[in-house]
């Protein structure tokens, strides 16, 4: 059964929505403006921004909708934005005091503001955050040192990532089915776990790693989904790891998960997949692909609904995806 179409329904769907670009890209000048004209009026010369992370990659969520305990509803949806400053090693400042100065400017803005130990997170009633993570390089062209309040300065460059990933996004020329493919993950994790709390998969950085490193092109989104998948899967048996691609690359980013609980997941995955792509109707390939997406994938015709083959309505509703051309 092919469900390439629904699965352009659900990308439609989980794909950060334009209005919450526009309301990301507001909050995150608003933020701007406060630390520049904090350290302005203290004199602590001028620091520039880099907005890194899913935004500028175009592999946001719109995410499932939480409830808190006193009822409200929230949506977690986020964005990075590293604060640079440039200047000799002796006028380097530590760690803490790079947190403390950007706390202190924009404190007051939103709901709360959070020291965390890699970055200072500005949450919003609505449930939305912008974390604020500081770097320090001596020039341009340096690889930059994210300010750690506990482990101090590590190298660290979300800009060479984003070219590491804008590169595999051009050499897959999958007109957008990678994006999609990565979204698709994301928003396996985020369905899989609000159904348990309890659960922890890796995180959407990770994710974005084994998508772009095992990714698998097809003319079909469920097809090219189940691949890629598959592939993770044989990899991560082989050797559980994922090494980060750029600066520090000796560093793994799986040890602090599960390996029994992932692989479990994926095999799951893998089999739900391939039930779908196996079964008789739309309908019931689209029930076995909310087993892992939950109800916000579409729901298909019954077999005698669908009449011909989907195969027309695919060239019709394929599109391509391209990034918000965020900054």
């Amino acid at each position: 059964m092919d469900t390439h179409n629904l699965f352009s329904g659900f990308d439609s769907t989980i794909r950060l929505n334009t209005s919450k670009v526009t309301w990301l890209k507001k909050s995150r000048k608003a933020l701007r403006d406060k630390i520049l004209k904090h350290f302005k009026d203290n004199v602590w010369g001028t620091p520039t921004f880099y907005s890194q992370g899913s935004f500028p990659l175009d592999t946001n969520l719109n995410p499932i909708k939480v409830e808190t305990e006193d009822g409200e509803i929230k949506e977690p949806y986020d964005l990075d934005d590293g604060v640079y400053f440039t200047c000799s090693e002796s006028d380097r400042k530590l760690p803490t005091t790079y947190h403390d100065r950007i706390k202190k400017a924009v404190d007051g803005h939103a709901e709360s503001v959070v020291d965390k130990t890699t970055c200072v997170r500005v949450v919003f009633k609505d449930g939305h955050h912008i974390d604020l993570p500081s770097y320090w390089l001596e020039k341009e062209g340096e690889t930059p040192q994210l300010a750690h309040t506990t482990k101090g300065f590590i190298e660290s460059d979300p800009k060479a990532f984003k070219i590491w990933v804008d590169s595999k996004i051009s050499t897959a020329a999958s007109n957008g089915q990678l994006r999609r493919v990565i979204r698709y993950l994301k928003a396996w994790k985020n369905f899989r776990e609000t159904k348990n709390s309890s659960l922890i998969l890796p995180s959407g950085f990770i994710l974005t790693i084994l998508a772009c490193s095992y990714f698998s092109r097809n003319d079909r989104d469920d097809l090219s989904l189940k691949e890629t998948v598959e592939s993770i899967e044989a990899a991560l048996k082989a050797s559980f790891s994922c090494f980060r691609p750029t600066v520090p690359t000796d560093e793994d980013l799986l040890p602090s998960y599960s390996k029994d609980t992932l692989l479990t997941r994926l095999s799951g995955l893998v089999k739900n997949a391939g039930k779908a792509i196996d079964a008789e109707s739309e309908k019931e390939a689209s029930e076995y692909w909310r087993k892992e997406f939950g109800d916000r994938f579409p729901l298909g015709k019954e077999k005698d609904e669908a009449g011909k083959s989907t195969k027309n309505s695919v060239i019709l509703t394929t599109s391509v995806s391209k990034p918000f051309g965020h900054d």
